[in-house]
């Protein structure tokens, strides 16, 4: 997973380690160094910041001098593009001179007694969204490893004490790849104490280099102020989040779709993905308030258990086939507590067998941790996030997935055919503008993934936290219709920076069917998906009917789950408003290989061939959409048919459909025509298992002037009997134009 680890701002822990251990200096990293710039980006508001190590290294000699003349150089000439280096912020001191200075305790750990999701408190600062998401990636071993790389080679060694050199290294998925962020370990506290994340054994740190190497790649500590739980939890992960919205599923009273989320998460938890969840504040006021029932509303809660509990004592517990939906969650701040059925010293736990309590983990103790009955959950949480880890692997006994990734950028140019910051579907006149992917779904139907993620802006003094764009995306079919439809007239509402900024969940803008509280970081809009001609292969030209979409919302990441039927569909990633730049990730994931791909071509190129093989006059669109009373050849009568679409020696074939004569085949092609006077032929087969048969062709002119798109033709036969009728019409759209940009 990790050949392709990346180097944070090009700092090689080996090579660095390798050098602090040569020089006998421990290292203080330029890139982050220990000055209130690190902390804020908004000033001090926590008075005197003292940095301190989890402990001193031992007095030591160095016996190569050169190493220090060497290393120093290295080190100031990395660091030469910061103005606040120099020697203090930018150099190593050899420990001989750290020797006396206070460490924080005698014999730091990097975990004691292992790692746990209760060896994380919040500090002072807004995070409970990263500390949630840490508390979830406690609990798996295997995802914490991929995080705490090499943690047996970093750990404090107290037999080998000149292995240490205060630098330490954390792994983060980060748009798109692996990067591995090399800190020193000096950390910010007053009076002694960790001012920010840290645990309840003051010898054990792990939680606050983390949070370190965190704060790093956000810019300062002070950037983590406010987040998004999804985020970090794709940020450990590489994962893909899907966020649930338990009020707009009306989850608390409709108990068959409760169920049917209950056995979602239990599988998400089962193959080690992450969870979080929250309950929404709607007012500054409600931010952090606690409930009666001990909750706490506006305030990130780690999901650390799922499980079908059993009810009754004994062997005759076994025999029920009672079970109880119950879920687990902790508070980041390692108290308060659910205080309804089933917390800790509830009497509803004398309703399960010790044996069951123990499995359970059931303590009496107010450490932040509690159940409670699934129903009760949904009953009071308003948002669950649901971080799935992606199987690619072909060896796995669960589900396979295909992925493709893409790398692009919004960018504003003034020639339109150039230009790929068009806005969202209200810019009509620039929306397909837009980077344009296309990919196909190659199964009858098939489950598709989709995630698109901008680039973030990591925060600085002068400009401060970084500003999201407001990405969403839709999924379109290329139809074109004579009915208006409301949904595509409806101009989605502008969303005001004073909204964008509202409070620190997530904020969505209102949509025709979906209006809610807003919440969280700045703006961004994702992609549109429409269904297209199954042989496109340059960028749309003209907007399509719409099909599916997600909510337009200003988080990092724009996530969608759709059944697709099978075809060829135009992803457009968008920004809310035209001329915004940016860099984006899309990821798209389907049970067969989706060839996805960007178009970039606007129509087809001129070549050194274009002079004797000519080049196209008109580009015709044929849309069949349906047959009517074909003869039935199987023995209830009913057919399989498709049909193949061709045009000077290019052929589209249509899948299939089952028992039916009258099938509505809703098929599309674009054919870029050199040859105005050749026809378009279209030809209806039946699907057998050995030779397929004919069941009618009709073969049709496109003129460009020609007024009337739509026409139903009576099928004839072929060869010499092509002047013959055969049972059944077809219902054929075309349209041509001599622009070939136009459709």
């Amino acid at each position: 997973m990790f050949a392709s680890v990346k180097a944070f701002e090009g700092q090689q822990y080996s090579t660095l380690k390798r050098q602090c251990l040569q020089s006998g200096l421990l290292f203080e990293d330029p890139r982050f160094p220990a000055v209130d710039d690190s902390l804020f980006y908004l000033g001090n508001r926590i008075g005197r910041v003292v940095w301190k190590r989890p402990r001193s290294a031992p007095t030591r000699v160095c016996l190569a001098p050169v190493c220090h003349l060497r290393f120093a150089l290295a080190l100031i000439e990395e660091s030469h593009d910061r103005t606040d280096s120099g020697l203090m912020g930018g150099c190593m001191v050899p420990t001989a001179e750290r020797a006396s200075e206070r460490e924080l305790c005698e014999d730091p750990h990097l975990f004691v007694d292992g790692i746990s999701a209760h060896d994380l408190h919040q500090g002072q600062l807004g995070n409970c969204w990263f500390v949630a998401a840490c508390s979830s990636l406690a609990s798996r071993e295997s995802l914490w490893q991929k995080v705490i790389p090499d943690w047996k080679e970093q750990e404090w060694d107290t037999e080998k004490p000149d292995s240490y050199g205060g630098i330490f290294h954390f792994r983060f998925w980060r748009f798109g790849e692996w990067v591995d962020v090399v800190i020193d370990d000096r950390l910010p506290t007053v009076e002694n104490q960790l001012v920010y994340c840290h645990s309840n054994d003051s010898n054990e740190f792990w939680s606050a280099l983390v949070e370190k190497a965190y704060a790093k790649v956000y810019g300062c500590y002070e950037a983590l102020d406010g987040g998004n739980t999804a985020d970090a939890l794709v940020d450990f992960t590489g994962g893909v989040s899907e966020p649930v919205d338990l009020l707009e599923a009306q989850m608390a009273t409709d108990e068959a779709a409760r169920n049917q989320l209950f056995e979602r998460v239990l599988k998400v938890h089962n193959r080690d993905g992450l969870i979080s969840c929250s309950i929404r504040a709607t007012t500054v006021e409600d931010m952090e308030a606690r409930l009666e029932c001990g909750l706490v509303k506006g305030h990130a809660y780690a999901v650390t258990d799922v499980r079908k509990v059993r009810l009754g004592h004994g062997l005759l517990a076994y025999f029920k086939s009672e079970k109880l939906h119950m879920i687990r969650m902790r508070n980041p701040w390692g108290e308060k507590e659910w205080s309804g059925p089933w917390s800790d010293s509830s009497k509803e736990w004398n309703k399960v067998s010790k044996s069951e309590r123990e499995k359970l983990g059931v303590t009496v103790q107010d450490d932040g941790e509690f159940w409670m009955t699934f129903d009760d959950f949904c009953q009071y949480f308003t948002d669950l996030i649901l971080c799935r880890l992606i199987n690619t692997s072909y060896l796995s006994i669960h589900k396979t997935w295909e992925e493709e990734v893409m790398r692009g950028s919004w960018l504003h140019r003034q020639d339109p055919l150039r230009n790929r910051s068009g806005g969202c579907i209200n810019h009509k006149a620039t929306f397909l503008q837009n980077p344009q992917y296309v990919f196909d779904v190659k199964k009858v139907e098939d489950e598709v993934l989709i995630c698109l993620q901008q680039k973030e802006k990591r925060a600085t003094p002068k400009e401060g936290k970084g500003e999201n764009l407001a990405i969403g995306f839709d999924i379109h079919q290329v139809k074109r219709s004579n009915k208006a439809d409301p949904e595509n007239q409806f101009l989605w509402g502008r969303v005001t920076g004073a909204a964008a900024r509202a409070s620190a969940g997530k904020t969505r803008l209102p949509s025709p069917r979906h209006v809610s509280q807003p919440r969280s970081f700045s703006l961004l809009t994702c992609a549109l998906l429409p269904q297209v001609e199954l042989n496109r292969k340059y960028r749309m030209h003209s907007s399509q009917q719409k099909v599916a979409g997600s909510i337009y919302i200003n988080s990092r990441c724009v996530f969608l789950r759709k059944d697709l039927k099978e075809g060829r569909y135009v992803i457009i990633p968008t920004t809310f408003d035209p001329g915004q730049r940016g860099d984006f990730l899309l990821r798209v994931f389907t049970d067969v290989p989706s060839d996805c791909k960007e178009l970039s071509l606007d129509e087809p190129p001129q070549t050194c061939w274009t002079g004797i093989c000519g080049y196209p006059q008109l580009v015709t669109q044929v849309h069949v959409l349906n047959a009517e009373g074909l003869q039935g050849q199987d023995s209830n009568g009913a057919l399989d048919p498709y049909v193949i679409i061709t045009c000077e020696g290019e052929r589209v074939r249509s899948p299939v459909h089952k028992d039916t004569r009258c099938p509505n085949f809703d098929v599309k092609a674009l054919f870029y025509r050199k040859k105005p006077k050749d026809g378009v032929h279209i030809e209806i087969y039946n699907k057998n298992m050995i030779v397929d048969t004919f069941l009618g062709q009709v073969v049709m002119l496109s003129d460009p002037n020609e007024r009337q798109e739509q026409h139903t033709l009576h099928l004839r036969d072929k060869g010499s009997r092509q002047d013959s009728d055969l049972p059944g019409t077809l219902t054929v759209r075309l349209i041509t134009s001599t622009t070939l940009t136009n459709i």
